[in-house]
């Protein structure tokens, strides 16, 4: 066939949608150029959301008034990454308002509780506050270059940081090849509140929170840091995926229980740690590879899934998966490119364009807002709790 024939032919069949032609370099950069307009247009929506919906006091609350330290913690965390901090960047007041009504007299506890048990939705939840304040609260202290303000900030981070550690659960477990170890997580209350339950949500948060405040500088016992890596790892299934709870499943973790927002979640911790090529986060990896679609639609605790796989893909980038699976054809590796090509357009497009929030999911516009700013902003690289 002559040449110009092929071309004409090939001109044809690609219009009719036989034969995919890439985009010349010039065009496809302009695209990624506009997606890039778009995700910055939908943060800076995101962030004016967040900032109207701020009280008066600092704080931000789910519906009807629920979840105020955790919401202020998740919302708070979205203007550092942002860049601002306690003293510059555009949206400095928010992060001090936050800040500030944490540190407020009246909520200051003695034994460094963060929550505050006053509010029913806290009062039997109060770890979830414990480590999503401690979380905010060390990466503005990292931050903090005021002398009086960095006193405040540590003082109640040592203390949140001591609370977390004695709020642990500690249970001995027997590994499969016969060695007992200490383990410790954490449940929706204290160990000693909640007669020593614990499940793997709460968990998460409250190591996140304690690495966020390692990173800061903020001393955290590595025995509790080793008890806990070991509950996750007795909470691991044959087939790499993380259980509700320890104490739930009678101290067998079994094939069929696993929850693939927990594994999702476990990963951000052990990659927080440092830990790319442990056994554990490369079963916790390849079970998310094979049990959270991406882009597929909203699924069941989508929010809080995203949230965390977002994390943990985002620290992966694009080579780290083939590093940890050299066998594994490229084309099958978990990337962050393939992440943000099936994810991002999505949260842009659910974006409430009149407010510039986010509202799906039944916690709440100031959650959901905060989950997606979360994720459209992992590459700004800001905060080290985030960083690869």
């Amino acid at each position: 066939m002559p040449r110009s024939w092929l071309i004409a032919a090939l001109a044809v069949a690609a219009v009719a949608g036989v034969v995919s032609v890439p985009a010349p370099a010039p065009v496809r950069a302009a695209e990624d150029k506009k997606k890039q307009q778009d995700v910055e247009t939908a943060i800076e929506k995101g962030l004016e959301y967040l900032k109207k919906t701020q009280m008066q006091d600092g704080h931000w609350e789910a519906q009807g008034g629920q979840y105020p330290t955790t919401m202020t913690a998740l919302a708070g965390m979205c203007f550092l990454m942002e860049g601002s901090t306690l003293k510059e960047g555009k949206y400095s007041d928010q992060v001090t308002k936050a800040v500030n009504w944490f540190l407020a007299p009246a909520r200051q506890q003695a034994n460094g509780m963060i929550g505050d048990v006053r509010n029913p939705t806290e009062s039997t939840r109060y770890m979830y506050g414990q480590g999503f304040g401690t979380l905010f609260l060390a990466s503005a202290y990292g931050e903090e270059e005021d002398k009086d303000q960095r006193e405040k900030l540590e003082k109640l981070l040592k203390k949140a940081v001591e609370f977390i550690c004695k709020a642990q659960t500690n249970k001995k477990h027997k590994k499969p090849e016969g060695k007992e170890v200490e383990i410790g997580g954490w449940g929706y209350v204290s160990a000693a509140d909640g007669g020593n339950f614990d499940e793997g949500s709460v968990t998460i948060t409250a190591l996140q929170g304690l690495r966020a405040a390692k990173n800061a500088g903020i001393p955290v016992p590595k025995e509790n840091i080793d008890r806990a890596v070991n509950y996750l790892e007795a909470c691991t299934t044959p087939k790499g995926g993380i259980i509700y709870s320890y104490a739930g499943g009678s101290g067998a973790a079994l094939n069929g229980q696993e929850r693939p927002p927990l594994t999702a979640a476990a990963i951000c911790c052990g990659f927080s740690a440092g830990q790319y090529n442990g056994d554990l986060p490369k079963k916790w990896i390849k079970f998310c590879k094979d049990h959270i679609p991406i882009g597929k639609g909203r699924q069941s605790h989508d929010e809080y899934q995203t949230h965390y796989f977002a994390q943990a893909v985002y620290a992966l980038g694009d080579t780290r998966y083939g590093d940890m699976f050299p066998n594994e054809p490229k084309d099958s590796w978990l990337t962050w490119s393939k992440f943000k090509d099936g994810v991002v357009q999505g949260i842009l497009d659910n974006q409430d364009k009149t407010t510039g929030g986010w509202t799906q999911g039944y916690i709440g516009p100031v959650f959901t807002t905060s989950v997606n700013l979360t994720i459209l902003q992992l590459e700004k690289g800001i905060l080290p709790i985030y960083q690869r």
